[in-house]
């Protein structure tokens, strides 16, 4: 009998992926915005979708910004505290 080759998890995208794919696709929505032809219902969820989209990559940016000033000064034991629990502190 043939073994079944085993099945490889897919890789989790990296922090600066994901960044990139949600600027694309609130650019492209604020795009479609833009045109105008959006009926008002759509209007609204494309703007709840763009807030959301803003909110994760202004989250990104954070930690980001924090991998950047512990890189730069490590003698901050509170970064580093906020950093370790994903800025759930």
């Amino acid at each position: 009998m043939a073994k079944k080759p085993a099945s490889v998890p897919s890789p989790v995208p990296s922090p600066v992926a994901d960044f990139e794919q949600s600027m694309q696709a609130l650019e492209a929505l604020v795009e479609k915005m833009e045109t105008g032809e959006m009926t008002l219902e759509e209007s609204l969820t494309a703007y709840e979708r763009g807030v959301g989209l803003y909110r994760q990559c202004q989250g990104t940016l954070e930690q980001a910004e924090l991998r950047v000033r512990l890189l730069t000064d490590p003698a901050r034991p509170e970064d580093a505290r906020d950093f370790d629990d994903g800025g759930n502190a």
